[in-house]
Formats: structure tokens, sequence, C-alpha cells
């Protein structure tokens, strides 16, 4: 990724949280505020044309009971369903 220069404003009081979280994290204070920015970026972005694949699960919804577990966690392929 390319950088660019910029120059924003900030108040005094961030100003001294950027300077004490670089000095305790031992990385340029520029570090911390190319963090920020990410982030505020990617906490306004809205995926109109990507539709999330949430995964979908099988079963009837039900809480399964301690005996099923280790059948739901390997699934029928595992070295112990072989045995």
């Amino acid at each position: 990724m390319s950088m660019r220069r910029t120059s924003v404003y900030a108040d005094q009081d961030d100003l001294a949280l950027i300077r004490e979280a670089a000095r305790r994290r031992g990385v340029p204070q520029a570090e911390i505020i190319r963090v920020g920015i990410r982030l505020a970026a990617m906490a306004g972005r809205v995926w109109d044309d990507e539709p999330f694949a949430w995964p979908s699960f099988e079963g009837s919804g039900e809480p399964v009971t301690r005996e099923e577990i280790p059948a739901a966690i390997e699934g029928p392929h595992s070295v112990r369903a072989v045995r």
C-alpha cells in the first residue's frame, strides 16, 4: 500500500493519548494514527455489492447433549467414527 502525506487537526488531549500509546508500544505516533484512520474508515464501510456469506447450520436448533458433542465436533469421518 503506498502512503501519501496529509495533515489533520487534533485536540491536545488526543495527541497526548497518541504519544502515550506510541511510547508504550514502541512505535511511531504516525503508526497509531494510521491504525486509527483505518479503523474509522472500515467502521463506516458499506458492502452493498458484496453480500456476506453467512454460514448455515443443519439441525433443529435444539442444544446437543454432552454425549452428542464429540460426534457433532468430529463428524462422521473422524478416526473415532471409523473404529
